[in-house]
This record gives C-alpha cells, structure tokens and sequence, in this order.
C-alpha cells in the first residue's frame, strides 16, 4: 500500500510570513529531532534571501502528518519572481493562501491569488499573525472573499475553508478566539484541514509515464537536476524515457539515472515513484523547465509551462571604465553571455539577447528587482560589468504604442499623504482608491505607468521619513501616457584620473552631496556627487592644497565634510538616466556617464 500524498504550496505577499510557518511546519512534524539546533527561516538558504529576508526562489520540502506524506512548496511573494510562483503552481493540487490579519490582502496576494484562481486551485485561508496587536481577522476574511470574487472564483473556491494561526508562536486553531489569548496547542488544525481539503493527485500509476519539470538545480556529481510532479505512469531509476519541448517539440532520448524525493529538507534515494509524487530526477542531458519526460512506447508530451512576459529591460555592458579588471575575474564580454545563459537554464522570466553593438546584452525581467539580484549574484561570483538605466517593454497594440501599468499601494502615515500623492500624481499616477485605517495611517492605491516607479522608491523613503511601506503590481498595458519628468538634480563630473583629497571634498561641500570618500579612486567623467542644481557641473576631486612656506598665525581651519551617500546597487540603478551607466564590480558600485570625455559627451547630445 502506497503512502497518501499531499501536495500544497504556500503563497502570500511579502512579509506575510511564509517561511516561518514553514518552519512551524517542519518542526511541529518532527522533521527536526529535539536536540537539532534550527536556524529561523530555514528554507531560505541563499545569501541574499537572509540578508533581505525575502524568498526569491521557490523551494520544495516535505513533511509526515497522520500516516501522510504532505509536500510543500514555499513561493516568493515579490511579483518580481512570479516566473517561481507560476512554476511552483504547477506541481500543486491546493495552496495554503496566508493574510496577515492586521495589513489584510496586498497586491502581491491578489497576484499569486490570481494564479491559483486560474489554475482551478482551491485556497485554504490562513489569517496569519492574529495575535498581534490591531489584528482584525473578521475583515480580513470579508476581504479574501470579495478578492476571490473580483478574481473570477467559482462557486467551489469561494466556499474556502479558514484557519487562524500564529506561525512565529506555532500554533492554530479553526474558530476566531477572544483577543489575546492563545488559541489552539500547535499546528494540528492546519495539518488537517491541509488533509481534509487538498485532493489527492488523481494520476493513473499504470499510464505511460508524464514527469513535468517544473524546477532545475545543479550538481557537481550528477550534472543537472529536474524537480517536477508526475502526472500519470511510474519512474525509476535506469529507465529509458524521451525528453520533450512541448507536444511539438522534437524528442531527445535519455536514461533516468537517479530518483529522489523530499523529505523534510533533505533529498532521499527511492526505487519508485508514481503519480502525485514531486521528485528530482538526474542522468537527462536535456533537462530544461517546462519540459516533459515521457514513455517512450507511448510518449505523451504536456505543454510548455506558460510564464508572463518581462515588462523591464536593462542593457549589461562590459566594463570599459579605466579602473577596469582591478577587482573581478571574470571581464569579457564572452564570460558575461555565458552567464547569462546559464542564468537562463533556470530563470524562466528572463529573456536575453544579443544587441547590434559589440559587447552589449539586452537583459529584460519582470522588475527593477528581480533584475537587481541577477546582478548582486554575478558580483558576488566575480563578474565585472556595466549596466544601464532600466527601460519598460513597450508593445505595439493595433498601430498604437502600449506600455506596462503597475497597480501601486502606499502604506503611508496621514501627515505624510500630501506629499506622496504629489510624487505620484507627477509621474502619471491615477488614484484608485484610499483607505484610513482610523489609527494615523491611510492606503493609497494608484495605477501608475512602471515607468514612472522607475527611481521613485529612494524618493518614497525620504516623503515618508523610512516609515512608509510600498508595493507594485503589474496591471496590463494601455496606452502610452505622455513625458514623465527626470531626475530632478544634474550631477558632479571628475575631471581627472587620480585619487580623491579630503581638502577637495571640503571645496565642493557647498556644490552637493557626494558619493565618495577620501582615498577613493576616480576618473574622469565618473560621477561623484549631485550637484545641488538641475545642471551636470564638472569639478576637480582631486585637486589638493597648494603648499608655500607663507604661515599664517592661528590655527587653520579644520576642512568639514558632510558624510557621502551610501551607494547600493539598487540606488545606483534607480539614480542614473539615459547617458550614464553603473560600474558593477565584487567590490565597488560606481557611477559614471556613458562618454567620459567632455567633448564626446556634447558631440552626443548633439546628436541625440
């Protein structure tokens, strides 16, 4: 007798507390024995998941409750990676749909909402986090139930069941209890409403076999490995299967080398598998996402899994600046195309190619950062490179020029609600609708052209004082809006090679607020300020003081400087315009123009 099977994925908006309550999960199952030392957010295992504490890859893991062996996949909830939801989606027969019940539903919930809706999936509402103080769960629910509806949900799906729960304190229970109070022992009531209302995979094991790759990973031993759920048929090892694109796909032949499935975190040899089972498979050479492995008497290709397209492109330079090739290992022009097909092996919402000028990739994503990480994970592997600002994808619809609307929501402080909506309004924004909560807060929900939200969060951050919250949607295309005004201030230029002197940062105080440091290397026509005026301003960083032997009595004044902006990679991107690029090494951001010498500049403005 096979064991039961479960397979569910976890979907939420950012911060809503996914991987916590898997963590829950995974505990209160007895994955972990009572002396294994946990780190929290144990599924996010990337550098840069723990530093920003967002999930950007889907991960599978599996746990045992009642005899019943429970996959669980955890998604991103940024739409940035929607290209993982959509995927994660796919290996799932329900979603464990979480809310925080204080913030309610988000964009990102009615994003990946959205996607289970369409996918026939029926969510299990979890109202997370009811313990905190302003919790209101029975609106939360009201709230889930009229965004189902708006979303298209039949009769089924809107009859869903509820769970409320605390995932940090682990524990949950299937009635709303008074205020305060704690109220159910653990995590049982999720584990059986998960049994209770996700169907069983209903797979025929005896049908020729269809395994979906929904997922890749790679190992140094084994080479690639696909992650899917079988649809119909078995697999194991040695097995002689056909590998397909889609149903007119051409077929490439492959022997299953090994099968493994989840349990808990760690990955276990099997000798069979059969429908429902989500499994990693090794030994095919032409693995790739979406793709299906099939019988190859009777080969039943699926169709290609379906991701949205990229609204955002980026051009990837090779670094041309005169401090290239000081810090990274990897410089040409070839390493950086290899990566980034490599990138694509695995990134299915990424599009890449070649452009008309030497040395220059035309890079598209779903966002500014889903496009950023792809660029801190090359630094940090050593790739040097140049990017540009980002552009939005623009489509032709019937012989007009369409371009992407995201729908945006603010969570700002009331005394703050003039000036965003200001902001808002210059970059084209539409407001939708507005909601006081009654304790100093108001949500603001606008549709806005992406163009417009191209470099506005360090502008959002300074309207609000760091206490406001944003978060973007894409919404569709419509018709082009019109100009969008710039950036508001010019910039300060090196003029020279060398190395920047205090005494010069003191001399250009008044002229704007810097981007470097004292001992800093420079170049010419590398930006190393913001000029307090809307016009580029070239200057002498470093010049230094002129010695004499001419004293004066007293003391000198001591030089004042103000401390410089801390230049991140997002900054960087979201700060620059149309004629400048950012320098990416493993060791340093820099910003400089696209032409560094004056005269080049101005024979291209002209031009232009």
């Amino acid at each position: 007798m096979s064991t039961p099977i479960r397979n569910i994925a976890i979907i939420a908006h950012v911060d809503h507390g996914k991987t916590t309550m898997v963590d829950q999960l995974l505990r209160q199952s007895g994955t972990f024995a009572e002396h294994e030392k946990v780190v929290d957010t144990v599924m996010d295992s990337n550098a840069i998941e723990r530093e920003r504490g967002i999930t950007i890859l889907a991960k599978n893991c599996a746990v045992s409750w009642k005899g019943t062996h429970i996959n669980i996949v955890d998604t991103p909830g940024h739409a940035d990676f929607g290209g993982e939801v959509e995927r994660a989606l796919s290996m799932v027969d329900g979603v464990l749909l979480l809310i925080d019940a204080q913030e309610g539903p988000m964009p990102q919930t009615r994003f990946v909402t959205k996607k289970a809706l369409a996918l026939g999936l029926r969510p299990i509402l979890v109202v997370n986090k009811v313990d905190k103080p302003g919790a209101n769960p029975d609106k939360v629910v009201n709230a889930a139930f009229d965004l189902f509806d708006k979303l298209g949900a039949n009769d089924e799906q809107l009859d869903f069941p509820v769970v409320y729960a605390s995932g940090i304190n682990g524990w949950s229970a299937l009635t709303e209890g008074e205020a305060g109070q704690q109220w159910g022992p653990d995590m049982s009531a999720l584990f059986d409403t998960v049994l209770e209302h996700v169907p069983a995979h209903q797979g025929d094991p005896e049908a020729p076999l269809q395994l979906q790759i929904s997922a890749l990973d790679y190992s140094s031993f084994v080479g690639r490995i696909g992650v899917g759920r079988i649809s119909a048929g078995r697999i194991r090892p040695g097995m002689d299967v056909l590998v397909y694109e889609g149903p007119e796909g051409k077929p490439a032949k492959g022997r299953v080398n090994q099968v493994l499935t989840f349990q808990g975190l760690d990955r276990v040899q099997t000798a069979e598998a059969g429908p429902g089972h989500i499994v990693l498979v090794n030994g095919l050479d032409s693995l790739g996402i979406g793709v299906t492995v099939t019988d190859p008497a009777d080969p039943r290709p699926l169709p290609m899994l379906k991701v949205d397209e990229p609204t955002l492109t980026m051009n990837f330079c090779v670094n041309t600046s005169p401090l290239a090739g000081r810090e990274g290992k990897f410089v040409t022009s070839r390493q950086i195309w290899d990566r980034l097909q490599k990138e694509l092996q695995s990134n299915v919402a990424l599009r890449v190619r070649e452009t008309s000028e030497d040395g220059i990739f035309e890079v598209s994503g779903r966002g500014e950062l889903h496009l950023t990480i792809l660029l801190e994970n090359m630094r940090r592997e050593g790739y040097e490179l140049a990017v540009s600002k980002p552009r939005v994808v623009f489509r032709d619809v019937g012989g007009e020029r369409h371009e992407p609307i995201e729908l945006v929501t603010a969570d700002i402080e009331e005394q703050h609600q003039g000036g965003v909506m200001q902001a808002l309004g210059e970059r084209k924004g539409d407001l939708v609708n507005m909601e006081p909560d009654g304790r100093g807060r108001v949500r603001l929900e606008y549709r806005i052209p992406a163009r417009g939200l191209i470099g506005f969060s360090n502008e959002f951050l300074n309207l609000t004082r760091g206490s406001g919250l944003i978060s973007n949607i894409f919404d569709g295309y419509e018709p082009h809006k019109g100009e969008i005004a710039s950036r508001k201030n010019g910039v300060l230029i090196s003029m020279d090679d060398g190395e920047i002197f205090t005494y010069a940062l003191g001399k250009l105080d008044d002229r704007g607020r810097m981007f470097v440091r004292p001992n800093d290397p420079v170049y010419e026509g590398m930006i190393v300020g913001i000029h307090s005026r809307d016009n580029d301003l070239i200057v002498n960083a470093t010049r230094t003081k002129q010695l004499t032997n001419f004293r004066v009595s007293g003391k000198e004044d001591a030089i004042k400087i103000t401390p410089p902006i801390e230049l991140t990679l997002e900054y960087g991107v979201e700060f620059i315009e149309d004629d400048e690029l950012v320098e990416i090494t493993p060791k340093s951001i820099r910003l400089r123009k696209r032409f560094l010498k004056e005269h080049e500049r101005k024979r291209a403005s002209r031009e232009g």
